[in-house]
């Protein structure tokens, strides 16, 4: 599949365990898909990014969500793709996907997206 420079993935099956940055291992069938993919576009750089919701303060989350997504950007790396191929930022609750008033909204805030930053 051809990928546009900026285009946002959610990945829906990465999961962490509660208040942590660890990865829990049913994440890592998804993350394996994004190997695969690095590695067949060796010239696609992604940035791999997180995010919270609102609940706790904003350093908080802004802090939890970067380690969230260095721990993503580690697994990728641990798989051989080429640092160069890759980034990584938190967001924190500054990019809310849906409504932080409920728990679904919440749930669905708390993310683990990658965008396509550069293709050749």
């Amino acid at each position: 599949a051809k990928m546009e420079v900026g285009k946002q993935i959610v990945l829906e099956n990465v999961f962490y365990e509660k208040d942590s940055f660890v990865l829990k291992p049913e994440s890592y069938v998804e993350l394996n898909k994004v190997v695969e993919f690095l590695l067949k576009n060796p010239k696609t750089k992604i940035e791999v990014s997180g995010h919270t919701d609102n609940t706790g303060t904003k350093e908080y989350n802004m802090k939890l969500s970067e380690l969230r997504a260095k721990s993503v950007f580690n697994y990728l790396l641990s798989k051989n793709i080429p640092a160069a191929q890759l980034s990584f930022k938190g967001y924190g609750d500054i990019q809310p996907f849906a409504d932080n008033n409920t728990e679904e909204g919440k749930l669905k805030n708390r993310r683990t997206e990658i965008k396509v930053t550069a293709t050749m």
